[in-house]
């Protein structure tokens, strides 16, 4: 197991470490609900520095981009981050990403830390415009802040005006005493916030400055378990649950990031032009449960006959609303919002209703 260069930092702070990914990760410190409140009142901050960060740049830059990942980044500008996939040449998908635009020919890629390996390697099969490329993921770290109160709580520790960070754009620029961070807006949890990557020799400073700044906002930590319930109330998908190797963006209801339209060819696209063409079987949907049960992962999903129609991908107690949540396949024709749904709960079946999204609606 690697260990993040705030281990001994979360062990003092009680966090609860668990194996996530090929790292020692804090999955809770004071308790999910408590932390989860904590972001959508105030303030939290999460270490995700188990991410990947991958530096391509060159003048075959944009050209691998464009060949590997469904959106267009083309539109990019230096100083926003574009939400993407890779799709992965057999319909489904290899990871999903955000791209950032560092110079006109230089952009980080983010990805998951259970696919770095995975991920590197499928770019690298591609990249036949000899575009350079570093894999960082080893050398920075990654801190979410995250809340309401986030811009208000950190401002103090930055020369820039935190809150002129549009959602999904970026700023280099000085935090907690360090000269070039990426100070960026694309949070996970829906309640605003930001996130920083700096070098590893340098986060334990930017740690404590931003828990120092923090405290008369009632800053805490907070762990990978909340995380997971506060962008399952967003209705975010989840690489290895609500997304994989086995689904397409069009299934998971990710055709906005797919644009079929662009002038780049890039992996899948015909394949996913024909699915669009012709209908996909099954949809991602969002549930909530109308009577008492928690859905769980892989929970069958039943019509009103008893049949099952698809497999839950995510599901929990949702903490702000108090009731039971989810995300699932269904075969088409059960996918509409209002439909009613039932989870196969202990052997029975709970009502549920399909949904919009977001379930978490400030």
């Amino acid at each position: 197991m690697k260990r993040l260069a705030l281990h001994d930092q979360h062990i003092a702070h009680g966090g609860k470490m668990v194996p996530f990914a090929g790292y020692e990760m804090p999955v809770q410190y004071a308790g999910v609900n408590t932390e989860h409140e904590t972001v959508r009142t105030g303030v939290g901050v999460f270490d995700v520095s188990h991410m990947g960060e991958f530096l391509i740049s060159g003048s075959g830059a944009l050209d691998l981009i464009q060949k590997i990942s469904s959106n267009d980044a083309s539109a990019l500008t230096v100083g926003r981050a574009q939400y993407s996939c890779m799709p992965n040449g057999k319909g489904g998908i290899v990871d999903d990403l955000i791209i950032y635009r560092i110079k006109e020919a230089e952009y980080l890629l983010v990805v998951n830390a259970s696919n770095i390996e995975k991920d590197w390697d499928w770019i690298s099969s591609h990249n036949d415009m000899d575009a350079d490329m570093r894999n960082l993921s080893d050398e920075y770290s990654l801190l979410a802040i995250q809340g309401p109160k986030a811009v208000e709580a950190m401002q103090s520790l930055s020369s820039i005006d935190l809150s002129a960070i549009k959602y999904y754009h970026f700023e280099v620029a000085d935090f907690a005493g360090i000269p070039n961070a990426i100070i960026s807006a694309t949070g996970y949890t829906g309640s605003g916030g930001f996130e920083i990557y700096c070098k590893n020799d340098e986060v334990a400073q930017v740690w404590e400055n931003v828990l120092e700044a923090g405290a008369e906002f009632g800053i805490q930590p907070i762990g990978l378990a909340a995380r997971d319930t506060l962008r399952l109330e967003m209705g975010f998908c989840l690489y290895g649950n609500d997304i994989d190797d086995t689904t397409s963006p069009l299934e998971a209801g990710l055709g906005w990031i797919t644009k079929l339209g662009k002038d780049a060819d890039f992996v899948d696209k015909s394949f996913l032009a024909e699915q669009k063409e012709a209908g996909v079987s099954r949809k991602l949907i969002a549930f909530e449960m109308i009577d008492r049960g928690i859905p769980r992962h892989d929970y069958p999903i039943l019509n009103k006959g008893g049949e099952t129609i698809g497999r839950v991908t995510s599901g929990t107690m949702s903490p702000s609303m108090k009731k039971g949540i989810g995300l699932g396949y269904v075969n088409m024709g059960n996918h509409e919002v209002d439909s009613e749904v039932f989870v196969e709960i202990r052997n029975k079946p709970v009502k549920a209703q399909v949904v919009k999204l977001p379930f978490y609606k400030q």
